[in-house]
This record gives structure tokens, C-alpha cells and sequence, in this order.
């Protein structure tokens, strides 16, 4: 008989509000505080009783406790915000006092073409009038917007004129040469953000809360990525601190920020889950000190190798501190005497070859790529002088940052100091931060920023942990931005007591509150993940979601799928041998039937070319997971030609995530089941970029209304499968994509 665990919790009113009273806290506060508690008490029976080997919620709960107990700040900013009162755009950078008006973009526009694309409703006044010189990065100065600011001009009796208001000063700037070696050259984005989501970023990079709507294949990543690059750029200083729902999110964002101009050893990841990362670099802690001591030694070797070009006697390349030491002493002398040779006098310009042959590093640099100085202009020449002494001076820059590490000798501490001091951009799991708070806190932790992914995803008080990781400064949070991004049309958070999920709207996540009160959001509108016509099963839910330009035009996009007439198809499956679904176990549902049409339709694939990595199969249920798993290491998953699928997963499992080619089986014949929920729906539909094949009972679920706007779309094809054998040998073909009239084959697999 299985053990029936309770929570009980006794109240005492009067006594509660004198303890409000006694340490003046606000009532109201405290009991979102108890009505949050309420839930993870629920949440944590539910959990112990199914995963009480590792649950972790005693240390969330632990947490919260905590909390009630300490003196915690919430920005003054955010109070109404949170607590539903007063203005819902109180937040928004457009009504904060100290919003930025000068932001460098840094290589967030790929041109001057992209940036005026980028703001058709303002005038655009270039600082140079020469349009060679109009290249990125561009620093913009915009024009203050509402609040404070607005009512003080008016006040003074100079308000701006209209056309003023609207103007934007852009003043291309050059980055300085960082040295003459290839890898010394700053890493570019490559994107051509859309004007939506340019304005995500520059909301990202003002002060308040932002908020960012991304459905899927809008690019979200790609936004957050950039807000945190340009975070970096233009506050070195502040630190930012990142916070998603999944370590797969987690991957994603650390994947595509190396691709940026950020030095990995600002970058440091907590938690668990970059095992997974597609990189040999470690950015854990451990991994992070162990980066930190081999770089010392590869530093200290340079040291070492600049001594010798120099000529200078004795070990100075022994630790940190020597090499300090050699710097100011010997580097810095040279490089003072050489400047007060070449640097213009009275007016007169040194000849060109004197910034070469006065040049003190020149055996350091005969490793670089040769020549080093062109000998055209004593301008660039002089850039390039500079961009080598900022190339030396690094090193010694990074040996002093890296000097506490001599001096530490255990890990731990090593790890400590890194956290606190070390890393600028600190990423981990909403559930890492509930578990770690107290430690982070005891150390003395500290961030300026928080960028949360799948904020949908995250449970109220999992979204609401993360901004108290820091005690107050001077009595006051020190928190500056808060910027949201994910989807609240996909799957909520999940909520295993259904009392509490469905009467007291526990699955709601603060991210969807904020949207529902009227918080102002920027509405990501055009994918560029799948086909167009895919998209139309699911942008329906979406205001003005539209495609990219690419989605029109790559041979990828505009192609058929090989071998078969559609690239989308909803195919009926009758009972198999007289069953439809079965149910094992309670809730436990299957269909044997779809199992082995989708088993069957995916060896097909494999054996006409497609790449089985580049091929999922969904279903909507743990038990045709594990059935079609069982299917598939029986037909064909020790066989070479065909092998097994990417992901053999479930549709909430797999939010997130896409694939080129999903196989979806609905599973159910008796009743539609959780598939009513149209955030499952569009999850379900938006995994795919280049083909969707959905097995289902179709006279069951074209009846439901929830449904209608996709499965009418679907039912407007044919419900067999229809394929083209003649195609087969290739996994790809010229031939158009459908919605041609075309001679084809109706080919029901089941049923032969």
C-alpha cells in the first residue's frame, strides 16, 4: 500500500500581522510570500512521493524560508510591477529616470543601410557625411523618451519640436587595433536582426524591464545573446546574470555567445548540465579555475618570450608578481621612450619609418604575420604601434586579474573567487539559484542584470528567487535591468496537483501575469526556422507573425521533401488488428497501431538517404514513448543502414528544441486528452523546420474546436499517406514544393 504524505500547517492571524508590523514589512508582501510557499509545499509532496531519491525541493523550501526570514530588496521599480498595482509600464525603459540616451551597438548592425532599415519612423543623421567611413559599429544617441525628462523641458519652456524627437544621431566609430595576429581580431555577429528585434535589444540595454514575446523560430537566443554582448561592451564594469528554465537553454545561449567578441574567461556556468554542451570547453567552476591556471602558464610563457626579445637578464617570468614587476619597470620604460620619440611635435609630423624603426617589440612580434607596418601613413602606423603595445599590455592585464590564483591555493577557494570577482556573465537554472541562494549569498555575490529565458516555463517564485541572490547595497538593490524573453502561447510551468492547477491558476508563470496586467512587451514577428507553409499551422496564435526572407528563398525551404508529395500530412490510422489506444496502466496511454506506421514511415526515410540525426518522433504521451522505443530497437535499431532517430521524446519534453523532419503520434482514439490545451498544439506543431508527418485518429480530433485552426488546414489534404517511390536513392530533389498539381502515388502503409 503506498504511503500517504501530508503537510500541515497551522496559522496564527494576529500574530502574524504583529510580526509584519514589528519588523515593518508591508503585509501584503508577506502574503505573496505565503501564498508562494503554499505552492511549493504542494509541489514538493507530489515530487517527494515520485522522485524522492534526488527531489530537490526540502532545499527550494529551505530557500523560501530563508527569504521570509531575511531582509530582502526588491528595486524600488519593480514593487508595483510585482505586486499588480499602479502602472503596468512603469517599468519599461521609456518611463525610467535614468534611462541611456547614447548606446554603442557595438556589431549588432551588419551596415548603415541595416540600422536605417532598422528605424523607418526616425531621421537618421550620420555624424560623417563620407560613406566609406559609415560602417559599423555605430554609437546612437537617441532621444529621451516621456517620464521625467519630458516634463522638466516643458517646465523650462524648451520641449522639443516633433521632428527633433524623432531624430537619431549615429556616429560610426573604429574599434582600436587589438594586434597584428589573426585571433586578435574581434568575432562579428553575422545577423541581420529585424527591426522587432532591434528594438528587444536596445530595450535590453536601458534600465527597467523588458519584456520580449518570441514565438517559436523569431530567434530569442539570438536576441538575448546580443543583449548580453552589448551588456558587456557598454558596462564592463556591471556583471549579468543569466537564468533559464532548462540546461538545454542554458547550452544554447553559452553555444552561441562564444561565437561573440567575449572573452570565455568573463564566462562561468553553475550547476550541472555542460556535460551536453558541444564544445570541449569547460565552463563549470572547476572548469573555469583549471582555464584560468593553464592560461597563467601560457601567459607567463609569453612574459617569458618577451623578456627574451628584449634582452633583459633574470627569471621574470616566474609568477605573477614578477611579471608585474618586468611590466613597469622594463616594458612601460621603452614604451614611454618610444612614444616621446614618434609623437608629434609643434605641429610637425615624424616621417612614417620612424614608427617602425624606433618600434622597441619588433623580435617579439616576427612570429606575426609580416610586415608588420605598411610604411603608407604615420597614422595607421602609429594605430598599429598602439594596437601591439594593447597586445603586450593585455598579458599583463589578465597575470595581474589571475594573480589571486597564486595566492589560493585550495579549489574551492580558487572557484569562490572566480564567482565573485572573476566572471562578468554567470549563467545557471532557475532551480540552481532556489538550491545555492544562502551560498551565494554568504559569498558575498553580486550582479547588475538578469536575462531570463523561457520565462513562460519558470513558476512564479522560481522567477522571483533570482533577483534576491544579492544582500542590498546601502539598503537598496542594486539591480539595474531585468529582461524577460519566452512565450506564454507554449506550454506554462507544471503544476502536479491539479487542485492547485486548475483552481488557483498555480501554472500561471509571473512572465504570463505580466503580459495579462498589460506589461508592455516586444512582439517578435517573423520566424525563420521552417517552411512557410508549416508556419501556417501554428502563427494563427501569434499577432503578425510572418516569415523571414531566407524562409522564400533557400533551396532548403522552396524544395519538396524526397519522397514524399507534402511536406506536412495528417494521416488517419484505423484500429490495428481491432485496437485503437490501450492503457496498460492508469494514464499510461499507447497505440500500437501509430507506433509502427511512424516506426516504418521513419525506415523509409533512412533507407531513401535522410539523415536519421536530422528525423525526431514525437508523441504526446510517456507510454507511446517507451512503446515506440521498444518498436524501434526491435525493427531496426542495431541495423547500420538505418539506426535510430535523433529524439524519441515527448511533444513537452521537446519544447524548445526542432529538428528538420518530426514523425507526431496523437496517440488517443477515445478522447482528445491533453492535446485540448492549444499551448501543447503549438508546441507540437512548431518543431519542425523542412517536414511534419502527424499520425492520428482523425475523426476524433477534427471535432474538437480548440483545434480547429490547424487541423483544418491539415484535413484540406488527403488522410493517406501519399509518397513518390521513383524519388527514392536521394533524401533530397529539385522538384518544387508542393501545392503543384501533380500525378501522385496514394500509398497507405497500415493498411498493406
Amino acid at each position: 500500500m503506498q504511503e500517504v504524505k501530508g503537510q500541515r500547517i497551522l496559522l496564527f492571524g494576529a500574530g502574524y500581522v504583529n510580526l509584519c508590523y514589528r519588523n515593518n514589512i508591508p503585509y501584503f508582501i508577506w502574503l505573496v510570500f505565503l501564498s508562494l510557499c503554499l505552492v511549493f509545499l504542494v509541489r514538493s509532496q507530489s515530487l517527494q512521493s515520485r522522485f524522492s531519491h534526488f527531489s530537490n525541493s526540502q532545499a527550494v523550501l529551505e530557500t523560501i524560508r530563508n527569504l521570509m526570514n531575511t531582509d530582502c530588496v526588491v528595486p524600488d521599480w519593480l514593487h508595483d510591477i510585482i505586486l499588480g498595482y499602479g502602472d503596468p509600464s512603469s517599468a519599461h525603459y521609456s518611463k525610467m529616470p535614468n534611462q541611456i540616451s547614447t548606446l554603442d551597438f557595438n556589431d549588432t548592425f551588419l551596415s548603415i543601410d541595416h540600422l536605417k532599415a532598422s528605424f523607418p519612423g526616425y531621421n537618421i543623421k550620420v555624424t560623417v557625411d563620407n560613406p566609406v567611413l559609415q560602417i559599423p559599429p555605430f554609437r546612437i544617441t537617441f532621444p529621451i523618451m516621456g517620464g521625467k525628462g519630458k516634463k522638466r523641458k516643458e517646465e523650462d519652456g524648451n520641449e522639443e519640436k516633433p521632428e527633433e524627437a524623432k531624430a537619431l544621431i549615429v556616429e560610426p566609430h573604429v574599434i582600436p587595433n587589438r594586434g597584428p595576429y589573426p585571433y586578435n581580431q574581434p568575432k562579428r555577429n553575422t545577423i541581420q536582426f529585424t527591426q522587432t528585434q532591434i528594438e528587444a535589444i536596445r530595450a535590453g540595454m536601458q534600465p527597467g524591464l523588458t519584456m520580449v514575446v518570441g514565438p517559436p523560430g523569431t530567434g530569442k537566443t539570438d536576441v538575448a545573446v546580443q543583449i548580453i554582448s552589448n551588456l558587456y561592451h557598454n558596462f564592463p564594469e556591471q556583471r549579468t546574470l543569466i537564468v533559464t528554465h532548462s540546461n538545454q537553454a542554458l547550452n544554447q545561449l553559452f553555444e552561441k555567445i562564444m561565437a561573440l567578441d567575449i572573452d570565455e574567461r568573463h564566462l562561468l556556468r553553475l550547476g550541472h548540465g555542460e556535460e551536453e554542451l558541444e564544445t570541449e570547453k569547460d565552463f563549470s567552476r572547476y572548469g573555469r579555475v583549471n582555464y584560468v591556471l593553464a592560461r597563467r602558464l601560457e601567459l607567463l610563457r609569453e612574459v617569458g618570450r618577451l623578456q627574451e626579445s628584449l634582452g633583459v637578464p633574470g627569471d621574470v617570468s616566474y609568477t605573477c608578481e614578477t611579471a608585474g614587476h618586468f611590466f613597469l619597470y622594463q616594458v612601460m620604460s621603452r614604451w614611454e621612450e618610444y612614444i616621446s620619440k614618434v609623437k608629434a611635435k609643434g605641429g610637425k609630423v615624424p616621417d612614417v619609418t620612424d614608427v617602425s624603426s624606433f618600434f622597441p617589440f619588433h623580435q617579439y612580434f616576427a612570429n606575426a604575420p609580416q610586415p608588420v607596418f605598411k610604411g603608407k601613413s604615420y597614422e595607421e602606423d602609429m594605430e598599429i604601434a598602439e594596437g601591439c603595445f594593447r597586445h603586450v599590455k593585455k598579458i599583463f592585464t589578465q597575470l595581474e586579474e589571475f594573480r589571486a590564483f597564486e595566492l589560493l591555493r585550495s579549489g574551492l577557494d580558487r572557484s569562490k573567487y572566480l564567482l565573485v570577482k572573476e566572471a562578468k556573465i554567470i549563467a545557471m537554472t532557475c532551480t540552481h539559484a532556489a538550491l545555492k541562494r544562502h551560498d551565494l549569498v554568504e559569498l558575498g555575490f553580486k550582479y547588475d542584470n538578469i536575462l531570463m529565458e523561457e520565462s513562460a516555463q519558470i513558476l512564479e517564485i522560481e522567477t522571483f528567487i533570482p533577483l534576491l541572490l544579492q544582500n542590498p547595497q546601502d539598503g537598496f538593490s542594486r539591480l539595474k535591468r531585468w529582461i524577460m524573453i519566452g512565450d506564454h502561447h507554449q506550454l506554462p510551468p507544471v503544476i502536479k496537483n491539479m487542485a492547485f492547477q486548475k483552481y488557483s491558476n498555480m501554472e500561471q508563470s509571473l512572465f504570463t501575469r505580466f503580459v495579462r496586467i498589460g506589461v508592455p512587451t516586444v512582439d517578435l514577428d517573423a520566424q525563420g526556422r521552417a517552411r512557410a507553409s508549416l508556419c501556417n499551422l501554428y502563427n494563427w496564435r501569434y499577432k503578425n507573425l510572418g516569415n523571414l526572407p531566407h524562409v522564400q528563398l533557400l533551396p532548403e525551404f522552396r524544395t519538396a521533401n524526397a519522397g514524399f508529395l507534402y511536406d506536412f500530412q495528417l494521416i488517419n490510422v484505423e484500429d490495428f488488428n481491432g485496437v485503437g489506444e490501450s492503457e496498460p496502466n492508469p494514464y499510461f496511454y499507447q497505440n500500437l497501431g501509430e507506433a509502427e506506421y511512424v516506426v516504418a514511415l521513419f525506415m523509409y526515410m533512412c533507407l531513401l538517404g535522410y539523415p536519421a540525426d536530422r528525423i525526431s518522433i514525437l508523441t504526446t504521451y510517456n507510454g507511446q514513448k517507451h512503446l515506440i522505443r521498444d518498436v524501434i530497437n526491435q525493427r531496426c535499431g542495431n541495423n547500420p543502414l538505418i539506426g535510430r532517430p535523433n529524439k524519441v521524446t515527448t511533444v513537452d519534453r521537446f519544447q524548445g528544441q526542432q529538428n528538420d523532419y518530426i514523425l507526431l503520434s496523437l496517440v488517443r482514439t477515445k478522447a482528445v486528452g491533453h492535446l485540448r490545451d492549444v499551448r501543447r498544439l503549438v508546441v507540437a506543431m512548431s518543431r519542425a523546420r523542412l517536414g511534419l508527418y502527424i499520425f492520428a485518429r482523425v475523426s476524433l480530433f477534427q471535432n474538437c474546436f480548440e483545434l480547429t485552426p490547424a487541423f483544418s488546414q491539415l484535413t484540406a489534404r488527403p488522410l493517406h499517406l501519399h509518397i513518390i517511390p521513383t524519388e527514392s536513392g536521394l533524401w533530397w530533389t529539385s522538384r518544387p514544393s508542393p501545392n503543384l498539381i501533380v500525378s501522385y502515388l496514394a500509398f497507405n502503409m497500415l493498411n498493406d
